[in-house]
């Protein structure tokens, strides 16, 4: 399912006035609350090894941070696994979970204040064989609609780790792209967080595009 500007306009998504600069550190550098649905029209861009792209637009996210919420990794403070959260914003804090995913974060806030965004959903919009590939030929519905299943799609895993994706020469970076309006973004609950106590179980900090009807 290629995400072309036609079937973006259906949404009535509108291009980023900026559409095609790279992200910068600075417009990082504020809460997690904050940056997560404003990624919502980003572009996540890896460069391949041939020097192709594969890509996606960002619809849907999570907030984390900093240490007071409980449903973060920072929660102890900055144990070896939490420590990158604490690095400047723009890195990227990709981790391994039950084994067998890895998912991956962007680093937000000032460096020292651990907060993290997590990319939970895309909508492909280049090289989508490379995708179908790696994602097995499943429907492409299901190709990224689901942070393990991002990372798949783009081979994205623990290399990627701590790379600084706002440097020049990062192949792995984030990107303006498009524009949602407040009417088709949902906010609930974050996922899998049925563990950790509230208010931090229900808090609605994750943000979700609602794609238009088939």
């Amino acid at each position: 399912m290629e995400w072309t500007r036609k079937r973006l306009t259906r949404v009535a998504a509108r291009p980023h006035p900026q559409a095609g600069q790279r992200i910068p550190r600075a417009w990082l550098a504020r809460p997690a609350v904050q940056v997560a649905p404003a990624l919502l029209g980003a572009r996540l861009v890896r460069i391949e090894d041939d020097g192709s792209r594969t890509s996606g637009i960002i619809v849907e996210t999570e907030a984390y941070g900093p240490e007071e919420d409980l449903g973060c990794h920072c929660r102890h403070g900055p144990t070896p696994r939490a420590r990158a959260l604490y690095a400047p914003p723009g890195r990227a804090y990709v981790y391994f979970t039950y084994g067998m995913h890895w998912l991956f974060n962007v680093v937000v806030a000032a460096e020292g204040v651990p907060a993290a965004v997590l990319v939970r959903a895309l909508w492909p919009d280049a090289g989508l064989a490379r995708i179908a590939a790696r994602r097995g030929q499943r429907p492409p519905r299901e190709w990224t609609d689901g942070p393990a299943k991002v990372c798949q799609a783009l081979a994205i895993d623990g290399r990627f780790h701590g790379v600084d994706l706002c440097a020049a020469e990062a192949r792995l970076f984030l990107e303006f792209a498009w524009q949602f309006p407040p009417e088709t973004v949902t906010t609930g609950p974050r996922v899998g967080l049925n563990t950790v106590p509230e208010p931090w179980r229900s808090i609605p900090w994750r943000w979700r595009v609602v794609p238009p009807p088939r």
